[in-house]
């Protein structure tokens, strides 16, 4: 920790009053936020959808109580997009699917007779491009 003339840099905000948890919106409303409001004044409607991946600056997120009482003003409409109020939680197949690639990066690479490196060894093919992304060739082709 830094030090001043007057002894040891305390940082603004004590890290125990600091939540990774975005909590609502709502004055005196300490809940965590499951829905994120957003405002489209050029259609007078307000939508309301699952909790943005991202706090944004003209965005409100809402706990479940106050985004269930939402109601907009007269001549507004509200849109509801589907929100999931549970954990996220990954699919097994996504599980699946990193299980197999850790397997996959821990097998010990072949080599061919004489210990000579084979096509597999060899970095595979660009077959084409596209941005920053590269599809390569199977190595089993």
């Amino acid at each position: 920790m830094a030090e001043s003339r007057r002894g040891p840099l305390k940082s603004a905000v004590p890290s125990n009053l600091v939540s990774p948890v975005r909590r609502c919106s709502r004055t005196a409303c300490g809940r965590p936020a499951v829905a994120t409001l957003t405002y489209v004044y050029a259609d007078s409607t307000a939508v309301l959808g699952p909790l943005a991946t991202y706090a944004e600056p003209h965005c409100y997120d809402l706990c479940s109580e106050h985004s269930e009482r939402l109601t907009a003003p007269r001549g507004w409409e509200v849109v509801r997009l589907a929100t999931d109020t549970g954990p996220v939680r990954p699919v097994g197949d996504d599980l699946e699917a990193l299980a197999n690639a850790v397997r996959e990066a821990a097998r010990p690479h072949q080599r061919g007779p004489g210990g000579a490196a084979t096509a597999r060894d060899i970095d595979p093919v660009e077959v084409a491009r596209r941005g920053h992304l590269r599809v390569l060739r199977s190595p089993d082709q």
